[in-house]
């Protein structure tokens, strides 16, 4: 690839008080390297490294937030108590000290389960129903005292966040866990003012995280909510048929705060809205910047051959072309691009790929260390 191809990946960004070194993002990636909840030095050392080979923007693996039920696994990171938020001080010291940024990803898994252990908390499991999809149950429905004190400890979080210099803050709203399971009419059947026909009714609840979240950390600090239209319960879900469905779930979310939209598709070159604009049409980042006039972040297999769902089925992917995702930068389709797996396997992808040197694909089993 020529280096006229890749200057639109090398081009600084700034948003509010962030100022980024290039486009290039790490995707937040669970790890369960953090016994009882708490980084350690490997985890500070895993993030600084990748920020030293030239990373614009780390967002950490989901963080969970100061909750009993937001948790489904021991060994993932909290971002609450003081052991906790020592570590996270480690980790964006270390980064920082690389010329890096980074932003941790505030969580809160709702009924899902983990694939790496049987672990449950003490205090139960909460969703929005009780439901982990249509059809299976798991937990309890949230009380009204429940949501209030949920979006209360997102609030905290992020107000820890900016008290230890992280630079953003991300919301996780995808992927089936507890914020996207209100958005999903199959996992919320509330008929109070969380629940609703429609998906914008169904939103309340992520528009009062944000609005929580927003007078948590002031108006300078970038606030990023991932979203995704597939859920881990049903790939082939999509919350937004519409670009007119998708703009009544979006605008709403930007309008309460929301500075960037970090927008999950398994693979970025797919068409979000094919039947409008075609196969080789605006991708979901591509619609949700159109839709909303905010930032956008696309990710899914960029440089890899295959899809992350082969990769926990145990397949090896190389390293793919870049020229579609080039053309799409240059064109403002988005803003920002994440690399998930192709980072998680070397920590030099970035500087590899402006040096022009050979780079490496994804081996499954680096997902059972942290390196």
């Amino acid at each position: 690839m020529t280096e006229v191809l890749l200057d639109a990946l090398f081009q600084p960004f700034e948003l509010k008080s962030l100022k980024l070194r290039n486009r290039v993002v790490m995707a937040p990636m669970t790890r369960s390297f953090s016994p009882e909840g708490v980084p350690g030095g490997d985890v500070a050392e895993y993030y600084r490294r990748r920020a030293s080979h030239g990373v614009g923007l780390i967002l950490s693996e989901g963080t969970v937030i100061d909750r009993p039920a937001s948790s489904n696994d021991p060994n993932i990171p909290h971002f609450h108590g003081d052991a906790a938020l020592a570590g996270w001080q480690r980790v964006i010291d270390g980064v920082h000290a690389v010329g890096g940024a980074m932003g941790p990803q505030i969580w809160h898994v709702g009924s899902v389960r983990s694939p790496m252990t049987d672990w449950v908390p003490a205090s139960g499991i909460e969703s929005p129903s009780g439901l982990v999809d249509a059809t299976q149950t798991r937990g309890v429905a949230m009380t009204e005292e429940a949501i209030a004190d949920t979006i209360a400890a997102f609030a905290r979080a992020a107000a820890d966040a900016r008290r230890l210099g992280f630079d953003v803050v991300e919301i996780h709203g995808a992927h089936g866990y507890l914020i996207d399971q209100f958005f999903w009419g199959a996992t919320n059947r509330r008929t109070d003012q969380y629940g609703g026909a429609t998906l914008k009714a169904r939103s309340r609840f992520a528009v009062e995280v944000v609005r929580a979240v927003r007078r948590a950390v002031g108006e300078e600090m970038p606030i990023v909510m991932r979203l995704s239209q597939w859920k881990q319960q049903d790939y082939a879900v999509r919350l937004a048929e519409s670009p007119d469905a998708m703009a009544e779930w979006l605008v709403p979310l930007v309008e309460a705060g929301v500075d960037i939209l970090h927008c999950s598709q398994r693979r970025f070159w797919d068409a979000e809205f094919p039947e409008i604009d075609g196969a080789g049409g605006l991708n979901f980042a591509g619609w949700a910047k159109k839709l909303t006039g905010a930032a956008t972040i696309t990710v899914g297999s960029v440089g890899l051959s295959g899809d992350f769902l082969g990769a926990f089925g145990g397949e090896t992917s190389q390293p793919a072309s870049l020229v579609n995702l080039i053309q799409r930068l240059e064109r403002r389709e988005f803003d920002l691009v994440a690399v998930g797996r192709a980072l998680l396997s070397d920590p030099a992808w970035v500087h590899k790929l402006r040096e022009g040197e050979p780079l490496a694909g994804f081996k499954p089993a680096d997902l059972a260390t942290l390196y």
